[in-house]
């Protein structure tokens, strides 16, 4: 692999100066409201995407103007935790300097800003830092945002894991000091020795993604991603963690030397050796991904190449530590409680469903400025959930009815969203992704709706089914682990994806290629027809699809992924 050329990506990094490329120039040309050259991929590492509103772009190049570059920006949050007073700062700037004016939470935990014009992004840099905040490491060839099990209100165990999920965070991003130069003035919250001993000073092959989780919730979607550690308790405290190693869901159409992947594990360990072996870990994927095949770089194929034995006892070996045997755990859901529960302490937690995470003000709802209204008055934190939904968390009992009547007076209460609706996800995709190739989050919610007819068609509508659609095949919206996945082919046209399970431990396997909607729609009508008919009421949709050899299981990829 040695011999062979270096992905143009390698040489990008290699050439970025630790990540500043010429970005700081590049923010003084004001002709182009992009990034040029190496800079288009350089500022991911600062957490943005450059992207275009593609609704637009034809006719911008009929008056022979460039597209409407913006940014779409990410902001790390470890865990998902944000302060009212945080949540407020962000949504002021959205409301008055993005050009969609909405924020959106994602399934990793983090928020995004869609349409944020370039004069405008040293600012939102400048003001997250006021607030405690950054977008460091939110993309690129990095350890990205580290999720954290969102919502086990009932366990102690969520405090000590939470800190493990920020201490994880802190330890893998990168040591340059560009983004304090580019972003803030050259502010001295940076360090003297720039050496990235554990990122490499060309990064890694590729994005890397960690979770901490606390079981029985899978809410995280441990296989989605490349690390995971298991929180595993006795009596209250945390004691060590399962470690996961090897997920990942992207995929390229018609590329068979890719294919989505679970974890691997990897066995336990105490909490005392958490740091070395993610280290451990994110170096030995340094060293040994591939870097002349982006295709083929992340960690799920460094595994499938390498074996997972020797890249196991490598870990070992550099984290000085051996892995024991891993500890029980059973996981049962992956869904968010809507509504209010109890948790310890005497406080409440209100999940709140925010449809696809987007919270935008229109004349039937004002939900992004409901949420501006609780932020004013809550005492407690916000958590973003991993469901893209919103927890309005430790609110004490004198405070639950103000919580609760704003809540319903800006529509973030809504008593008819169905269970189905609640287990359905999808990716940005159009009008902003530049990777999309079909509609994804703009068309959930007529898609959602037939699904729910068939159900009630059925008679069999208090059941659901874990229902995801993404643009494209890069894995952002998590179909590959859905009962039901559609993967985008072309405007209007999907594969679709069956045999996942409803706690996300199995991959689903193709059953139709290229599809209409329609036609995909008359297909679940004939398959949930046979579900409901089905003596064993208890099935899961996608575990129907199985027994029943609807399709075959997806036992080990790829041997048998694309059979």
């Amino acid at each position: 692999m040695s011999k062979q050329k270096l992905s143009d990506n390698e040489r990008l990094k290699a050439q970025s100066n630790l990540l500043r490329g010429t970005i700081s120039d590049d923010l003084q040309d004001q002709l182009s409201g992009g990034f040029q050259g190496d800079n288009f991929q350089l500022i991911r590492f600062h957490g943005m995407y450059q992207q275009d509103n593609r609704d637009i772009r034809q006719e911008r190049l009929k008056q022979k103007l460039e597209p409407l570059h913006t940014v779409m920006l990410r902001i790390r949050l470890p865990g998902g935790i944000i302060t009212p007073k945080q949540w407020l700062g962000i949504d002021e700037f959205a409301s008055i300097h993005t050009e969609y004016g909405s924020i959106r939470i994602t399934n990793r935990q983090a928020v995004q800003l869609h349409g944020v014009l370039k004069r405008n992004i040293k600012p939102v840099h400048q003001l997250l830092h006021s607030l405690g905040l950054d977008a460091k490491a939110t993309a690129g060839d990095v350890n990205r945002n580290v999720l954290c099990t969102s919502n086990p209100v009932e366990s102690e165990l969520h405090q000590q894991a939470y800190e493990w999920a920020k201490r994880i965070s802190e330890h893998l991003l990168p040591k340059t000091n560009a983004y304090a130069e580019i972003w803030l003035d050259g502010e001295k919250v940076q360090r003297d020795d720039e050496n990235e001993t554990i990122l490499g000073n060309t990064y890694l092959p590729r994005k890397f993604k960690t979770t901490v989780v606390i079981p029985p919730q899978n809410d995280v979607d441990i296989h989605a991603n490349d690390l995971n550690f298991i929180a595993i308790g006795e009596n209250g405290e945390l004691t060590g963690f399962n470690v996961l190693v090897g997920g990942g869901l992207a995929m390229t159409h018609g590329d068979t030397t890719t294919w989505p992947r679970t974890a691997t594990d990897f066995g336990f360990v105490k909490t005392q050796d958490v740091l070395k072996v993610a280290e451990a870990v994110v170096s030995t994927q340094r060293d040994w991904g591939n870097r002349t095949n982006r295709r083929n770089a992340k960690t799920k194929y460094t595994l499938e190449r390498v074996g997972t034995a020797a890249f196991k006892q490598e870990v070992e070996k550099r984290a000085a530590i051996t892995f024991e045997a891993s500890r029980p755990t059973e996981f049962t859901g992956r869904g968010d409680r809507i509504g209010w529960v109890a948790g310890i302490d005497n406080a409440y937690h209100l999940t709140l469903f925010i449809p696809s995470g987007r919270l935008l003000d229109n004349e039937m709802k004002k939900q992004k400025a409901g949420v501006a209204a609780i932020a004013a008055v809550h005492k407690g934190d916000f958590r973003l959930t991993p469901n893209q939904n919103l927890i309005i968390a430790n609110v004490q009992e004198e405070d639950k009815a103000t919580i609760h009547q704003l809540a319903v007076d800006y529509g973030l209460i809504d008593t008819s969203v169905t269970e189905q609706r609640k287990a359905s996800m999808a990716c940005v995709s159009f009008p902003t992704c530049p990777l999309a190739m079909a509609e994804a989050e703009r068309v959930l919610p007529d898609v959602s709706l037939e699904i729910e007819r068939l159900l009630d068609k059925h008679d069999i509508g208090d059941r659901s089914f874990i229902f995801r659609i993404t643009g494209c095949p890069n894995g952002c919206g998590r179909a590959m682990l859905a009962e039901v996945g559609l993967v985008g082919r072309a405007l209007g046209r999907y594969d679709m994806y069956l045999g996942g399970n409803s706690i996300g431990t199995r991959i689903p396997r193709l059953f139709s290629s290229n599809a209409p909607i329609n036609q995909i729609l008359a297909t679940l009508d004939e398959l949930i027809g046979k579900w409901a008919s089905y003596p064993d009421t208890t099935i899961g949709f996608g575990d129907f699809c199985v027994e029943t050899h609807i399709v075959l299981p997806v036992t080990h990829a790829p041997e048998d992924f694309y059979m």
